[in-house]
């Protein structure tokens, strides 16, 4: 298979079947196997005589060629018992305690099977209101979001895929102002995405600077007015402070539902692109615009015939996933195979225009998007229709906006879904994104770094001689090519990556896909830091004016400057300190006191431990456990040893465990406990894995982290470690990669999973994490906080 040595090892971690011991008992290749096999068995339901071989043999040429790749879930769970192939559900929420918790239960079981969910809380009465039943007073629909958030981080640590969930509310229920702000407190409902349900009544009356009705749930009835343009100015302030909410125009979901009789779509899929109706599911895959490229004596050009033939036979695929999908409830097999949605997209779509020398950030670059999309949805939509002539059309085409046409196997076909973790496996560009960044510093696990380069770009750099690492390690450090001396200027127009492209340009890609498009297009806009609440304005309203179905923003450190605006922040102004703080008196004194050189700083009473520095050095080793291999990084600073983090290999081992011992270690260490009662607590800690294994020396893995601990507390006594620099200076060598200028060295040890989309280091394995898609994706090891 034509797989970079980083997609195999993603595809292992997070895809292969495994033992109990958890070791491996597949191959990459017999992971494609298995889930053509099991795909291709559906053909047998419509055709006894059908050569379900031929048929096996297509779909699995179709990807371990990287043409074409289903959703996680699919290459995950097809042929297994599990069964579940979706990514994509809603789930109804209606005003009842009974079927709040149903939703709950059901969301539950379908994060457990590697689905993510999204609701609409819209139908939940406002807070305050009374409850005919008990006399009680509704508590409101944040407050059951934080219910389904604390569900989803129970089910979420023992899966192989994290839940996610998206939140929607209608811009005209009673309590819209209280979920604009929900997240504005950024360690409140992680585990949710959220958006504003934004109605074409209400943008007329932001565009006229009038006031808009809102609406009771229940009653129907009018309970208030507000400004649009006060309402719409708060969603641009949260998303600009923190990049959520998002927003979506209902009436445009529902104006392309092709099933109207079956009610609203009211929500869609955590990351915005797969608008549904309740109870539905969708599955996704994606073809690999890079392979449709072929050479030409004039350079590169799109190979429509390629590309025709592989929408055809992705369009099948997908189909046949319907059939042998082992849904998580029956409502939803039912309501699913009623309207036979897919939805067929796009990756690679950067990484096209660099082969054809088109800039992402031009007209010819928006002129592509359309032409690529249209192929795409004509012949996917011809393909549907020759299966419907063999199969029959989707139950519910006669009831449908379609029923005067031909009749149609699907009732949607396209989608444009975020890409993370398929793209790291094709090797190419996240869906219809710009390159996010053209090389990285890659901490490969022994205390080596080295720096991956985007293969199209090394490709001309070395054509043109010019790669070498110095320049290598100028892009790396400016995040761009903008401003890199020695890269000819027609390089730096065509080679532009998510931060050159301006706002617009991304709204402009955007609509040019959805021009094309079934369902929506997954996007986000990357803005600079430096980026004002007018820029994000402009991009929602162009966002409306463009036809867009919605659409997402993300303001660069935005996250890690809202963490730093909680509480006490030294402006340089003069003023009264008090008035803006949030912090306990006693803790005030302390930080007046250079709290950054105390051990901790007490907050009522408690031990609050001492930020993590911005600099430190560190030592990271392999160690041989019972079932793999785990790496141990002991870093610290000119106060002593400050936090551990640790990474499994590629054999597996025990991550969760792990990561939390040594989190809670991190901790600890920066409150000032001593780190010989902690090597006391964790040494000699029995693991039966670790015990029944020769050769190896250590007989946990807390055991592990103990003995790496202890040996450079003694290599500190011995005085054979070298000091750790002063916080305004980049060590020479340092234990983590600096990325940019400003961003901090490497993961935080004490970030938790659901903190991933606060940070711009992953959570696993400390790589820089990419906002876009409308998702957070690490491309060095997959984790995707959608899941």
């Amino acid at each position: 298979m034509p797989i970079s040595e980083n997609a195999r090892a993603v595809l292992e971690r997070r895809y292969l079947i495994r033992d109990e011991q958890g070791q491996p008992t597949e191959t990459v290749e017999e992971l494609f196997r298995r889930v053509a096999d099991a795909i291709a068995a559906a053909d047998a339901r419509f055709d006894p005589q059908a050569d379900t071989a031929a048929t096996s043999d297509a779909f699995y040429q179709l990807m371990t060629s990287l043409d074409f790749l289903p959703n996680s879930p699919t290459l995950m769970n097809a042929g297994r018992p599990l069964g579940q192939l979706s990514a994509c559900f809603v789930l109804p929420v209606a005003d009842s305690m009974e079927d709040i918790f149903d939703a709950i239960k059901n969301a539950a079981l379908i994060h457990k099977s590697g689905g993510g969910t999204g609701f609409s809380f819209s139908r939940l009465r406002a807070k305050g209101s009374t409850v005919n039943s008990t006399g009680g007073v509704a508590s409101g629909p944040i407050s059951f979001m934080k219910v389904f958030n604390a569900a989803t981080e129970a089910v979420k640590q023992g899966g192989t895929r994290r839940g996610a969930n998206m939140g929607i509310l209608r811009v005209d229920h009673p309590d819209i102002m209280d979920f604009i702000a929900c997240k504005n407190d950024t360690k409140e409902i992680t585990n949710f995405n959220i958006s504003v349900g934004l109605t074409e009544a209400f943008m007329a009356a932001v565009e006229s600077g009038g006031e808009y009705e809102l609406v009771d749930p229940a009653s129907k009835k009018v309970t208030g007015r507000l400004s649009a343009r006060a309402v719409f100015e708060s969603i641009v302030d949260s998303a600009w402070r923190t990049g959520e909410p998002g927003i979506i125009f209902l009436d445009r979901l529902n104006r392309d539902n092709p099933c109207p009789a079956q009610g609203e779509i009211e929500s869609t899929n955590p990351c915005g692109e797969q608008p549904l109706l309740p109870y539905e599911a969708c599955n996704l895959g994606s073809i690999n615009l890079v392979n449709h490229l072929k050479k030409t004596p004039d350079g590169y050009a799109l190979d429509r015939e390629k590309l025709t033939e592989t929408i055809r036979t992705a369009v099948h695929f997908l189909d046949n996933v319907i059939e042998v999908n082992q849904y998580p409830l029956p409502e939803i097999d039912q309501v699913t195979k009623l309207t036979r949605k897919i939805g067929l997209g796009v990756m690679g779509f950067a990484d096209m225009l660099l082969y054809l020398d088109i800039p992402y950030n031009s007209d010819a670059g928006v002129a592509m998007a359309r032409e690529v999309m249209e192929l795409v949805q004509t012949i996917g939509h011809r393909a549907s229709e020759d299966l419907a002539a063999v199969r029959g059309p989707f139950p519910l085409f006669g009831e449908s906006i379609y029923k005067d046409g031909r009749p149609l196997r699907n009732a949607t076909v396209t989608t444009i879904a975020p890409t993370g973790t398929l793209s790291i496996i094709a090797g190419v560009s996240s869906g219809v994104e710009p390159v996010f960044a053209y090389a990285y510093i890659r901490n490969v696990m022994d205390s080596t770094h080295l720096i991956e380069t985007n293969g199209i770009l090394k490709e001309e750099l070395t054509r043109r001689g010019l790669y070498n690492d110095a320049l290598m390690q100028s892009v790396v450090e400016q995040g761009t090519l903008a401003h890199v001396e020695g890269v000819p200027e027609d390089m730096k127009q065509v080679f532009v990556c998510a931060h050159d492209v301006s706002p617009i340009w991304h709204v402009k890609m955007q609509a040019a896909f959805q021009e094309f498009t079934d369902n929506a297009v997954s996007k986000t806009v990357n803005f600079p830091n430096a980026a004002t609440k007018e820029e994000v304005a402009e991009v929602y309203r162009l966002a409306y004016e463009l036809g867009c179905k919605g659409t997402t923003i993300y303001r660069d450190g935005s996250r890690d400057e809202q963490v730093l605006n909680i509480g006490k922040v030294n402006d340089g102004k003069a003023g009264d300190s008090k008035a803006d703080s949030s912090l306990p008196d006693h803790v005030e004194k302390l930080l007046e006191s250079s709290c950054d050189s105390t051990a901790c700083l007490l907050r009522n009473g408690s031990i609050l431990p001492r930020p993590r520095p911005d600099v430190t050095m560190g030592y990271t080793e392999k160690v041989k456990i019972g079932c793999g291999k785990l790496f141990i990084t002991v870093n610290y600073d000119e106060q002593g040893i400050c936090e551990v983090f640790t990474n499994t290999g590629r054999a597996g081992g025990c991550p969760s465990q792990s990561e939390a011992t040594a989190r809670l270690v991190s901790i600890a260490l920066r409150a000032g406990v001593d780190s010989g009662e902690i090597i006391t607590q964790l040494k000699g800690i029995r693991c039966p894995s670790c015990l029944r294994q020769p050769g190896v020396p250590v007989t946990s893995c807390p055991d592990a982290i103990a003995k790496a601990i202890e040996k450079v507390m003694k290599a500190s006594q011995k005085n054979t470690i070298p000091p750790c620099p002063p916080a305004d200076h980049t060590p020479a060598a340092p234990a983590q990669p600096v990325l940019r200028p400003g961003v901090p060295q490497g993961p935080r040890p004490d970030m938790t999973p659901a903190e991933a989309k606060l940070a711009k280091f992953c959570p696993e394995c400390g790589s820089p994490l990419e906002h876009e898609g409308g998702c957070v994706t690490c491309r060095n090891c997959g984790y995707s906080k959608c899941g």
